[in-house]
């Protein structure tokens, strides 16, 4: 079984703040399986994170659990990410950026989320993708 790398969160608000983090990111996860809007895996993934660095046992419950564990193992074991989940997270991310682009009037913060989108789609694009 994988342990997390992170050491757990001293601070105790921190570690309750990343708890509810990591629950509401398994909870979008779930619904994103059901749902094509929602991407699965970066939920999945943010909760695996979070988790770790607060919640131990909820870590190891969701990295064994039989139907979510391997989209978190796969990522964390190097097989990389599935075709489905880069896809999505990748239209969705554009879409949410385009969108907020188009209403936010101030030209620095339109470059500033143009950068970002552009570096986090060279990063999932670089990932290895899982065959299925």
């Amino acid at each position: 079984m994988l342990e997390p790398q992170q050491r757990q969160a001293r601070n105790r608000v921190l570690r309750y703040l990343l708890f509810v983090c990591g629950c509401i990111s398994v909870v979008l996860g779930v619904i994103g399986i059901f749902l094509p809007v929602l991407p699965t895996t970066p939920f999945l993934l943010l909760a695996a994170a979070c988790f770790a660095r607060s919640s131990k046992r909820f870590y190891r419950w969701l990295v064994t659990h039989p139907q979510l564990g391997p989209w978190v193992r796969d990522y964390l074991e190097g097989q990389g990410l599935p075709l489905k989940g880069k896809i999505w997270a990748l239209v969705l991310m554009w879409a949410s950026i385009s969108f907020s682009m188009w209403i936010v009037p101030l030209p620095w913060v339109r470059v500033f989320m143009l950068i970002s989108a552009v570096c986090v789609t060279v990063y999932i694009l670089k990932q290895k993708t899982r065959v299925l």
